[in-house]
């Protein structure tokens, strides 16, 4: 079976062949752009010749690292998405959305002047440990086959399974309402949408996930990742230097 060691991780070294025989890219995602986007520019930039996937989906609105895997790599992506998360981000009080993030419009708005700090901080507190959460209405999760989020889209009734995730990590870095800074370790399969959601509940009010950024995943950390850019750069060069080395044997 086959284990990832970090000679798998790509490297500004890596030729060609390493790609297609597989290997790892760890990439700082950007907001606006899907996991699917990602994958489909990396794609096309090896002429679509080389199998990719991803190591577990990223919100559009969300950034950070995204693990993509090419050749035989795509077979253990997996398991990069059975690992810990930590995420940093905003919850905005006050206001609530259906998708329980910016991608919709405000559908209820509260008064926030009873809200102190001291009550967010308490509020984190009671999120640590094992919780039940349900993923958004505007999710990937498969319902009937079918991601949510297109049935959310044509307003069709369903419903989603809770499922229990666990917090390991849940603080406030910086409180500045309606905005609250957060830094979040948990485990997989967690929503950050759905906790910020959550969060205006128990305190009898609302909110939404204003802001969301990935640190680590997998056992990776972002500090290690590529700009999209900068990836984008180094594989163009890759592919034309291997195209050069099959001109001048040829």
């Amino acid at each position: 079976m086959l284990t990832f060691d970090t000679t798998m991780l790509l490297t500004a070294d890596s030729t060609l062949q390493n790609i297609k025989d597989g290997c790892v890219m760890l990439i700082d995602k950007p907001t606006n752009w899907t996991s699917f986007d990602v994958v489909r520019k990396l794609q096309y930039t090896l002429h679509n010749k080389i199998k990719i996937g991803h190591g577990g989906t990223l919100d559009p609105l969300a950034s950070g690292l995204l693990i993509v895997c090419t050749g035989r790599c795509t077979k253990i992506s997996g398991t990069f998405q059975n690992d810990n998360k930590k995420y940093v981000g905003t919850i905005t009080i006050g206001a609530t959305t259906p998708s329980y993030d910016l991608e919709t419009a405000f559908d209820q708005t509260f008064c926030i002047e009873n809200i102190s700090n001291e009550m967010c901080i308490d509020n984190a507190k009671t999120f640590l440990g094992e919780i039940t959460q349900t993923p958004p209405a505007h999710s990937a999760v498969k319902v009937g086959g079918k991601p949510a989020y297109l049935k959310a889209r044509k307003n069709e009734d369903f419903v989603i399974k809770s499922r229990i995730v666990t917090l390991f990590q849940f603080e406030l870095p910086a409180i500045q309402l309606p905005n609250i800074e957060f830094e979040i370790s948990c485990t997989k399969g967690t929503y950050i949408r759905s906790l910020a959601n959550d969060f205006g509940k128990k305190l009898n009010n609302g909110s939404h996930l204003s802001r969301l950024r990935r640190l680590e995943s997998g056992g990776f950390n972002i500090c290690n990742a590529w700009q999209i850019e900068d990836l984008i750069v180094l594989l163009q060069n890759i592919v034309s230097n291997n195209e050069s080395d099959i001109n001048a044997n040829s």
